[in-house]
This record gives C-alpha cells, sequence and structure tokens, in this order.
C-alpha cells in the first residue's frame, strides 16, 4: 500500500471515529451505577436538615449581633466583616456558579456546536450586571425623587429666626437634608439586599434539584457538609446586607425564611422529579446555564460595587491604614474559604 492509501485511510478512520470517541465522553444518558434509592435517600434528608440549619444560623448571626456597639456601621470591624462577606459572595460568583454556567453551556450534550457557537454565558452574565445597575439605579433614584416631591419649600417663618435687625438662619432645613439623605441611603440598601437574595437564592433552587435528583450516595454525601458551609458563608453576607436596611421584622423574617428555606426546597423538589429528571438532557442545561448564568452577574457586580467599592472609598477606611490592611485580609479569606469549598466539592 502507497503512502497516498495509508494516509487516506487514516483520515477516514478519523473522520468516522473521532465523532464516537466525542459523544463516548458524555453520554448524555442518565449514569446507573452507583446508585442506591434508599441510602441516597436518608442522605437527602440529612442533606435538608443540615443545610436548613447551616443557612438559618448564617443570615441570622448578624441580625442578631447588630446591636453590639462594636458592629455598627461606623465601627472598624463592621468594615472588616463587611469585606469578609463580599469575599464569600464574590468567590461564589466566579468560583461557584460561572464554571457551572460554562459547563452546561458548552456541554458536548448539546452537539458539537452548542447554542451556535455563541458565548451566551458570558453574554447573559454582563447583561444580568448590567440589568442589576439599572435597576438598582432607577429604584434609588424613584425613592430620591419621590422624597425630592414630599419635601416643603423653605421659607423665611421656618428657616430664619429674628432677633432685631439680625436674622439667624434655622437648623430645620439642614435637617431635612440629612432626613433625605438618609433615607436614600436606606432605599439603596433595602434595593442591595432585595437583589442579592434574589442572586443567591437562583442558584440555590439549582443546586437542591440538583441534589435531589442524583440517586447516588456516592455524590450526595460529600457534598452535605460542602453546601452546609457554602450556605453559611452566603446567608452571612447576606444577613449583613438585611441588617443594614433596616427592615421591618416582617420583611426580616421573611427574607430569612425565604433563603433558609430556598436549598431544602429544591432538594424536595429533585426528589419529587427524581425519576424524571434528567440533567444532561438539553433542556435541563440550557435552563441551568442561563440561570447561573444570570445568577453569576448579580452576585458579581454586588460583591464589588455596592458591597466592595463603596466601603473600600470610604474617608474612614481611607485614612487609616491598619484598617485598610485589615479589610484586605478579610477580603481573601473570605474569597479563599469559598474557594477551598469548591475544591472539596460544593459548587
Amino acid at each position: 500500500m502507497s503512502n497516498t492509501c495509508k494516509i487516506l485511510t487514516i483520515t477516514c478512520i478519523f473522520i468516522f471515529v473521532h465523532p464516537v470517541l466525542v459523544s463516548a465522553k458524555c453520554t448524555c444518558e442518565t449514569q446507573y451505577k452507583d446508585e442506591n434509592k434508599q441510602e441516597a435517600l436518608r442522605y437527602k434528608v440529612g442533606a435538608i436538615v443540615s443545610i436548613l440549619v447551616a443557612s438559618a444560623l448564617g443570615v441570622c448571626i448578624p441580625l442578631f449581633l447588630k446591636n453590639i456597639s462594636v458592629l455598627q456601621p461606623d465601627k472598624a470591624v463592621h468594615f472588616l466583616i463587611k469585606a469578609f462577606a463580599a469575599g464569600v459572595i464574590l468567590a461564589t460568583g466566579c468560583i461557584h456558579i460561572l464554571p457551572d454556567a460554562f459547563q452546561s453551556l458548552t456541554s458536548p450534550c448539546l452537539g458539537l456546536n452548542p447554542l451556535g457557537g455563541f458565548p451566551f454565558t458570558g453574554f447573559v452574565t454582563m447583561m444580568s450586571a448590567i440589568l442589576t445597575l439599572i435597576m438598582e439605579s432607577f429604584a434609588t433614584g424613584f425613592h430620591r425623587r419621590a422624597e425630592l416631591r414630599k419635601a416643603q419649600p423653605l421659607n423665611n417663618d421656618e428657616d430664619v429666626e429674628s432677633d432685631g435687625p439680625h436674622p439667624h438662619p434655622h437648623p430645620h432645613g439642614s435637617a431635612i437634608i440629612l432626613d433625605r439623605s438618609a433615607s436614600s441611603d436606606l432605599i439603596r440598601y433595602r434595593v442591595i439586599s432585595q437583589v442579592l437574595e434574589l442572586g443567591i437564592v437562583v442558584h440555590s433552587v439549582i443546586i437542591g434539584i440538583s441534589v435531589g435528583a442524583s440517586q447516588s450516595p456516592k455524590t450526595i454525601k460529600p457534598l452535605i457538609a460542602a453546601l452546609s458551609f457554602h450556605q453559611f458563608f452566603e446567608g452571612m453576607g447576606l444577613g449583613g446586607c438585611i441588617s443594614q436596611a433596616k427592615f421591618k421584622s416582617r420583611a426580616m423574617i421573611i427574607m430569612v425564611l425565604f433563603f433558609s428555606l430556598t436549598t431544602p426546597s429544591g432538594i424536595a423538589i429533585g426528589i419529587g422529579i427524581s425519576q424524571v429528571y434528567n440533567e444532561q438532557s438539553r433542556t435541563a442545561l440550557i435552563v441551568e446555564g442561563f440561570l447561573n448564568s444570570a445568577s453569576a452577574g448579580i452576585l458579581i457586580y454586588m460583591a464589588l460595587v455596592d458591597l466592595l467599592a463603596a466601603d473600600f472609598m470610604n474617608s474612614k477606611l481611607q485614612s487609616n491604614v491598619r484598617l485598610q490592611l485589615g479589610t484586605y485580609f478579610t477580603l481573601l479569606l473570605g474569597a479563599s474559604c469559598m474557594s477551598l469549598l469548591a475544591k472539596w466539592g460544593g459548587s
């Protein structure tokens, strides 16, 4: 056989065998080895309890400690804790959620050219960050305009005290300006906490459904501890934002319950649909990929813009070198803790 024939033969073999090799990497079928439904169910129930307790504990700790004087917003410890929480949230978006989104939307189970080759993961992440900015800016601006419309015009009777020929400015006008500023900050904190919870909850539901739908004890067992710590740290970050927003007790309880019950509810849903759910199906991969991308964009924006930029540009922090170095350390500590959890297996 001539060299030309050998080359053509090898080329033909490669052309016909290569698609088989690619598809062999992902059968796009539910894997049944290592499955034990009864044992898996016991682990799922344990996961529900463990994650529920960890989530509730994490989100409630900042709320229970908010009245301690050393933790007030003008204290150094507040900056340190907030930087740690921001690191946790940033790592959640970058290390836990975004890689999952890339994996889903570039899966070989979607075909050789998934979604026309367009990088939807980055696009959806970018758009969710932009929409978060728009929503936050619009909500804050709407409230600020409403406050300005409510304000009474200043006049000489209210704002000037007359003592003979010499008028004295009345402090009433300054008080109104301070009240407006405090009110605007408060509504901004509330928008931040609500949008942050939305971003966390979306990913938590997906995690819960994936765990609940799995029938492999070997898959579920290591995730129980990892996801418990994951939810605990996320809860601390969210709880700090809720505390700063100064919600009324009823709204605060609703937000705490909503966060605490999301992953356990997702696991329960996963258990219910485990017989029909296939996480490698085209629909499941696309939906999970888009939702995770949106969630990552929200969390990355919130961590960088609303939590870190606001504090790192604060004059109190910038005038104190030791406090600056402390916040850098706690930021890296929070990010490192969540990054280690990803290595441990809890994404």
